[in-house]
């Protein structure tokens, strides 16, 4: 590891973006959608499921529920027949019905910007606020933190805690407020595509000369 770049500090973190940046410029999310709802939907869908998944199941969902308004009235049954490939249907289905029915009720069918208004719709904690907010209104109020956030942060020495809320605090603290949104994209690119759960792919990674490797039991 290189000894010059303290994990943590303010040079260390730069290189990190830098270096990430440049291996992924194309830095997204890569959930599919048309609008801002859709997102939303996504990201609901999103939860204990891959991407990749969500991306399947949504084309004949919006297609059978192309509005709020289709959504909020959605027959339960069929729903949850439509959103089964993400697991826990029942709940995912709901969830969006009733999002659907608020967005109607209170916001005219439109999307909100503020944290505290996303946070009263059902199914939106504050890890899908903060996507919906960043990949809609260019907004951050923190750092998005999926599995693979939580993860990197880890191993990168960006964090000791494994409280998700723990963790977006430490690296609020840590990553200027003009990268919030950036940094998930590229920590969760990075981790789909190097730095993997198990056996990450260290020997072709671009941060191994100053990755501390905190919890990696593998010797690539």
């Amino acid at each position: 590891m290189n000894e010059e770049l303290t994990p943590g500090s303010a040079e260390y973190v730069a290189e990190l973006i830098a270096r990430l940046r440049a291996t992924y410029p194309d830095a997204h999310c890569e959930l599919d959608y048309e609008t801002p709802v859709q997102l939303l939907v996504a990201v609901i869908l999103s939860a204990q499921c891959t991407d990749a998944r969500v991306n399947l199941t949504t084309p004949a969902l919006f297609a059978r529920y192309p509005t709020v308004e289709a959504l909020a009235g959605a027959d339960p049954t069929e729903m949850e027949e439509l959103v089964r490939p993400t697991g826990f249907y029942r709940q995912k289905a709901r969830y969006i019905r009733e999002a659907a029915a608020r967005l109607l009720a209170e916001y005219g069918g439109e999307l909100p910007s503020e944290m505290d208004a996303l946070l009263t719709l059902s199914g939106v904690a504050r890890k899908s606020a903060n996507v919906v907010r960043g990949e809609v209104f260019g907004l951050a109020d923190g750092v998005t933190v999926d599995t693979h956030v939580k993860r990197l942060a880890m191993r990168l020495g960006l964090t000791t805690e494994t409280d998700p809320v723990k963790v977006e605090r430490d690296l609020m603290a840590i990553i200027p407020r003009e990268s919030w949104i950036e940094i998930a994209h590229l920590l969760v690119w990075h981790g789909r595509r190097l730095c993997f759960a198990r056996k990450p792919a260290c020997s072709v990674c671009p941060l191994n000369d100053i990755c501390p490797r905190v919890g990696v039991v593998s010797s690539q």
